[in-house]
């Protein structure tokens, strides 16, 4: 099958891009050439934080941050999506009652609210996503307003323990499974999807035109929008499923492979 060349695509982070150690392949910066030389834009679209992806890609001025929360084009923020207050409130008291360890990251377009008394693990992890932290002694004491994402880390996993709780506390809002180990909340028609295609239709590019490359969930409408769906061989099978291609796996530089067989190198 041929398919359109890309004028843009959009990219996840871990699990796609990234390789088993969190790096970006060697070959990224070749890769950003010849995408650039065939007048393609590459997007970083991840859930972690609009600071986290500025510091991985210090020339970058488009990203989707936050699974969609946040949206930024020629190094402006163009679209930031605040939850409700009262989803907030409501998300924060259903995490209250859920008996298995899990740690709640409480997120601004600017930085991430944390209780200092988290684990080691969630330490570690928050570390991966979020380079703009602020330790609070009670998280409580954060307000319920501008709060753009909820994140919540378990490391018993988030799909089992996580997920039904707080689909039940928040139903007409998106509650994405973004990892393994991670669960976030968005306000409702908030996800990577839609924010691809705002900024196909501020570039004047057509959808059809767009990729995106993706591994877990919280890409399910991203490929869905995207004109052609690329899911990794290491994707949740539902990804799969709604796939044009299946790339090889991150561990084996699938984006790679794969993007430059689109861009016809």
């Amino acid at each position: 099958m041929t398919y359109l060349l890309p004028q843009l695509v959009a990219l996840d982070m871990d699990g796609t891009l990234l390789d088993a150690h969190g790096q970006l392949p060697a070959d990224f910066s070749e890769l950003q050439d010849l995408a650039t030389a065939r007048g393609c834009e590459l997007v970083p679209a991840s859930g972690r934080q609009l600071a986290t992806l500025k510091d991985m890609f210090p020339k970058g001025e488009t990203f989707i941050a936050e699974n969609g929360s946040v949206i930024m084009r020629g190094g402006e923020i163009i679209a930031a999506f605040p939850l409700a207050e009262s989803t907030v409130h409501a998300a924060r008291e259903a995490t209250a009652a859920i008996g298995v360890e899990h740690t709640v990251v409480l997120c601004s377009p600017e930085t991430a609210y944390v209780a200092r008394d988290v684990s080691d693990a969630a330490r570690t992890e928050i570390a991966k996503y979020y380079k703009a932290v602020t330790w609070v002694d009670d998280l409580d004491a954060v307000p319920d307003s501008n709060i753009i994402k909820i994140a919540i880390f378990c490391e018993s996993g988030s799909e089992a323990h996580i997920y039904d709780p707080i689909v039940r506390a928040v139903p007409e809002d998106n509650v994405a499974v973004s990892g393994k180990v991670w669960l976030d909340v968005m306000a409702r028609g908030v996800e990577k999807g839609t924010a691809l295609a705002k900024l196909a239709e501020l570039a004047g590019i057509p959808i059809a035109a767009t990729v995106a490359f993706g591994d877990y969930l919280n890409d399910f409408e991203m490929l869905r929008a995207a004109g052609t769906a690329v899911a990794m061989e290491n994707a949740h099978p539902q990804l799969k499923e709604i796939a044009d291609i299946i790339a090889p796996a991150n561990t084996n530089n699938g984006v790679s492979t794969v993007l430059r067989q689109l861009l016809r190198t």
